[in-house]
């Protein structure tokens, strides 16, 4: 397997760095989680684009992924190592146009790109580390609910997310349905099943098993467990794409230039170094810990009496898709979203060959269903 160049501890986001787009919102409270205690002093990292309207009807909540964070669009720059990640829909004339709808995009509490998480200084100075708590999707919901409150916002035109975004936007429109009007959920579950906690456990482990993790404490140290998050990466993005994309697209070809009989790479093992890579210059491996873990939590039925009776909660006119060939999160997830949120007639099918990954980048279906539902009178 091969290394990356040499990263630093964590590719987190840290106090001094250049904001960017970035704008911040320290809570007026301690965070009450649901796992029992509370998180001082939290912080939510943001981005906006377009102007709110006077009455408030435009505002639009866009929820990352795992990995993502708030710079849904533009360029990669100062405070931005990378793109935006789901470019192609904050354009003018495309479903969320600045000129028409404000957007909002933050950073989940537990992530690490300027919303408080492992790699945040707690309030005694010294980061959070392994002295930061669990916290859930409805966590980061209870968070969110005072940056919308912030920002003037009473109800949301639309919550829209994939994969973990979308295990998020589920949690808003059951936790608060009185603020959200429509609802776009893009490959998710209403709860992680044990395959989903299962492909989850060896990346948690991995990075807990690198020397350099130290019980979560590294963030002030030479180096950090890069190398964990590294392979829990690669394991992740093989969850990520089909089988059927991987064996068309690399087969059993070698990697230019390298022969795997003489310890040169195959084509497919390349391509997940590279996307290690990258990874582990943006990311911080307790956040990626961490937000794992509420993802593997994420249960909307929990204590609401069940699934049917928490997605029965939802008043939003919503729309369900899924992608043909997800393999983490399969048709049949999405399906029990249609069978339990109220006025979903069918299940959308988006046929794509790149597995779970087809929510990013199938980017004009997905910009026409969305473009479809903000056209929808709102329930």
């Amino acid at each position: 397997m091969s290394d990356v160049a040499h990263p630093p501890a964590s590719g987190a986001w840290r106090e001094g760095d250049d904001p960017g787009r970035r704008r911040f919102l320290d809570l007026p409270s301690t965070l009450k989680l649901e796992a029992g205690g509370e998180l001082p002093e939290v912080r939510l990292s943001y981005e906006t684009w377009g102007e709110l309207a006077p009455d408030g009807s435009n505002a639009v909540l866009v929820l990352h992924a795992l990995t993502g964070d708030t710079h849904l669009e533009g360029p990669a720059g100062p405070g931005h190592p990378t793109p935006g990640w789901w470019p192609g829909l904050i354009t003018p004339g495309g479903p969320l146009d600045p000129a028409r709808w404000f957007v909002v995009a933050p950073n989940a509490v537990g992530g690490c790109q300027g919303s408080t998480g492992p790699a945040s200084a707690a309030p005694d100075g010294r980061p959070w580390g392994s002295r930061f708590p669990l916290v859930t999707a409805r966590d980061t919901v209870a968070a969110e609910q005072h940056l919308a409150d912030a920002l003037g916002i009473d109800t949301f035109a639309c919550v829209l997310g994939g994969s973990m975004g979308s295990m998020r936007s589920l949690e808003w429109a059951v936790t608060e349905p009185d603020r959200v009007r429509r609802l776009f959920l893009l490959a998710g579950p209403a709860a992680s099943s044990a395959d989903q906690i299962g492909w989850a456990a060896p990346q948690i482990e991995a990075i807990r098993a690198d020397p350099h993790w130290h019980g979560g404490d590294y963030h002030d140290l030479a180096e950090g467990p890069w190398r964990g998050l590294g392979v829990a990466r690669r394991i992740a993005h093989l969850s990520y794409r089909s089988g059927y994309e991987l064996a068309t697209r690399f087969g059993r070809s070698p990697q230019d230039g390298e022969d795997p009989f003489d310890g040169g790479r195959y084509a497919v093992e390349s391509y997940l170094d590279h996307h290690a890579a990258k990874l582990v210059h943006r990311f911080d491996a307790a956040s990626y810990v961490r937000l794992t873990q509420l993802m593997n939590h994420h249960d909307v039925g929990r204590e609401r009496g069940g699934t049917a009776a928490a997605l029965g909660r939802v008043r939003a006119r919503t729309t369900v898709a899924g992608v043909t060939s997800d393999r983490l999160y399969p048709l049949a997830q999405q399906q029990e979203l249609v069978d339990g949120i109220p006025g979903v007639d069918q299940l959308t099918v988006i046929d794509s060959p790149y597995g779970h990954d087809g929510f990013l980048i199938e980017t004009p279906t997905v910009a026409r269903l969305l473009g479809e539902l903000l056209d929808e009178p709102a329930s």
